[in-house]
């Protein structure tokens, strides 16, 4: 199907950007990779008379390290953050999540910011970023920015805290260098949204984990964080035995969705095996 007809623009810096959606309003829509808007448009589920491109924002481009974080310009396409190696030294749970996402073309043109600003809860890169405690800096009309921790961005289905008039600028990372990671995803098929997945890094010492992190994607509306998980697994030996039984709990509490691939209790099932062996491999190796 033809998308609708609409007017074009393509800022070339975030204050035109900014602009332009003060202009227009709820009848303009932000493109990014174009991913996630595409699709919908070329189905008339969405019909805005106004689309602003992004993609001349060079200023919303790339990865740099800020200390004790890595900042990742929200333009930045998934194959750039899969291969950096400031993403692969400091926050190897991103970069081993991202190379899950579809495929490579997808990669090549879908970018990091825009996906976690869909918010799709089976997308992969929202679970990562929430269990690492990224943060996110948006723009605001007058020039103003301000910074949102994961644990609020997530609003709700489809939904974040980026206002109608805002722009995601940039995704500030915590260092968790020397961490182990692994993103566990089960699908059906290959290049699949994720059934169920499950972000895991560790800090290990001396075979005990020290500290872990946690988070499940499409177990909700959102991603969700298993902090109670981690406590639990705060000073357990990385062993097997040891993680199957404090990660029994993790699919407590959650609302997955049930579908042609599987109701919520299949999905609570997964979450606690894909949870074991995320944390296993992230602990071990």
């Amino acid at each position: 199907m033809i998308p609708a007809a609409f007017d074009y623009a393509a800022p070339t810096t975030v204050d035109e950007a900014l602009a332009l959606l003060a202009e227009h309003g709820e009848d303009a829509k932000l493109i990014a990779g174009g991913q996630s808007l595409l699709p919908v448009l070329r189905l008339r589920l969405n019909a805005p008379e106004f689309v602003i491109d992004l993609g001349r924002i060079d200023a919303l481009r790339g990865v740099r390290d800020d200390g004790g974080a890595l900042v990742v310009g929200a333009m930045t396409t998934h194959a750039t953050v899969a291969t950096d190696p400031l993403i692969a030294q400091h926050a190897a749970l991103v970069s081993k999540a991202v190379r899950t996402v579809a495929d490579a073309q997808v990669r090549n043109r879908g970018t990091f910011g825009g996906a976690l600003a869909h918010a799709d809860p089976a997308g992969d890169v929202g679970a990562p970023a929430l269990a690492l405690g990224a943060q996110f800096v948006i723009a605001e009309q007058g020039g103003g920015r301000r910074t949102v921790d994961a644990g609020d961005f997530f609003v709700d289905l489809f939904e974040t805290a980026i206002g109608e008039d805002e722009l995601l600028t940039e995704i500030r990372i915590p260092k968790h260098t020397g961490w182990g990671a692994h993103y566990e995803k089960f699908v059906r098929i290959a290049q699949q949204w994720s059934i169920v997945a499950v972000a895991a890094t560790v800090r290990a010492e001396g075979g005990t984990i020290a500290e872990a992190r946690v988070a499940l994607t499409n177990m909700g509306a959102t991603p969700l964080r298993a902090t109670a998980v981690e406590e639990l697994l705060r000073g357990r030996p990385a062993t097997e035995d040891a993680i199957r039984d404090a990660v029994s709990s993790v699919a407590d509490g959650t609302s997955p969705p049930a579908d042609l691939n599987g109701d919520a209790d299949y999905r609570r099932h997964l979450a606690r095996v894909l949870t074991r062996r995320a944390v296993l491999t992230a602990a071990t190796g």
